[in-house]
């Protein structure tokens, strides 16, 4: 079984519950546009994005734009799980108490100034959690 081929900027549209002629509408944008930016023939500018944004009524699109399209996005954003809102705030709960852990072990670190090749590890880890932190928040801010 052969399945359609449907991106981020299809995804919102039709969740909005919008047809192409009418998002298409909606920008100022011709049909041909639109369809070559959902079929991932061409990746929209942002300014089209933007009014994406604002019409579908979905924030978290700009964060797959930027995931998906963008190099810096591709190399340094974290991948985010979309979750049910209980859950998200669960996952975010038990992250911050983890990062809590390595108060005082980074408050020790950092006091100097310094982070010595001794330190690093402990450091990373540090930071891992932090990341673990951030990427519960923005699951957060966009659970459903």
């Amino acid at each position: 079984m052969v399945q359609e081929y449907r991106n981020i900027y299809q995804i919102a549209r039709e969740s909005k519950g919008l047809t192409q002629e009418k998002a298409s509408e909606l920008m100022d944008i011709s049909v041909d546009s639109l369809r070559a930016y959902e079929g991932g023939k061409r990746v929209p500018p942002d300014r089209v994005v933007i009014m994406m944004i604002e019409i579908y009524d979905t924030q978290y699109l700009a964060y797959q734009h930027l995931k998906t399209s963008a190099e810096v996005g591709k190399k340094y954003l974290p991948n985010i799980e979309l979750t049910e809102l209980p859950l998200a705030i669960l996952k975010l709960q038990k992250e911050v108490a983890d990062f809590i852990k390595c108060k005082d072990i980074m408050i020790q670190i950092t006091c100097d100034g310094i982070i010595d090749d001794e330190e690093r590890p402990q450091w990373n880890q540090i930071m891992k959690e932090l990341d673990d932190v951030v990427e519960a928040i923005m699951a957060l801010k966009f659970a459903k």
